[in-house]
């Protein structure tokens, strides 16, 4: 009975969070800026995408237009942001969203050395997409999809086009150790969230807030 109450006011805290992100990025303008937040979103096969559909379902319409992307072949996905999609427009009438694809980082049972080259092309596919897009902010949550979105927004920060904010929410079945994904974005994501305290011990840099879906 304990445990709604504290995902709730977990996921108070994250929406919190990206307000603040939000804040961020209004102070880099020369004035307030009142326009909505550009979300790019990642979604994954397996429940990646069943929780970030749940964090999701918490945002107002302040972040939009919300950009989808995912694999190419992620079909499930697709009918889930849809569905999810359909229902969001029922309470706001003027709900924006595209849904966008990219070839997949790396297949079940790929050979992780075939792998670094569909990442690689993953990346290269991935960079004329962002910069067409130029999110405000990205929200992920651990699918092999979202390292080539990601890298692809730091690309438009070093080449100075676009300062793109990465929020990384650690899958709530990673208890003790970090996803791949998780390992290689701790280390550029602007916030980093974690589900558990064990994780929390191992990477200081992260942000404990609980079981947020």
């Amino acid at each position: 009975m304990d445990a709604l109450p504290a995902a709730l006011g977990a996921a108070a805290l994250l929406l919190l969070l990206l307000l603040t992100a939000r804040l961020l990025l209004a102070r880099r303008n020369s004035s307030p800026r009142t326009a909505p937040l550009s979300l790019l979103v990642v979604a994954g096969s397996g429940g990646h995408t069943t929780e970030i559909l749940r964090l999701l379902s918490s945002l107002s319409q302040s972040y939009s237009p919300r950009h989808y992307i995912f694999a190419d072949s992620d079909k499930m996905s697709e009918d889930k942001i849809r569905n999810f999609e359909q229902k969001r427009a029922e309470t706001f009438s003027n709900s924006q969203f595209t849904l966008n694809r990219i070839p997949r980082c790396r297949e079940v049972c790929q050979s992780w050395s075939s792998s670094v080259l569909t990442t690689l092309y993953s990346i290269l596919y991935s960079f004329p997409l962002t910069f067409r897009l130029k999110p405000d902010l990205i929200l992920c949550n651990g699918p092999g999809t979202c390292v080539p979105v990601c890298i692809s927004a730091l690309l438009l920060e070093i080449l100075a086009l676009k300062k793109v904010i990465i929020v990384y929410v650690e899958s709530i079945c990673r208890v003790e150790t970090l996803s791949l994904s998780g390992k290689i974005l701790y280390y550029f994501s602007d916030y980093f969230i974690v589900q558990w305290p064990a994780l929390k011990e191992k990477y200081p840099k992260s942000i404990y807030l609980g079981r947020i879906v």
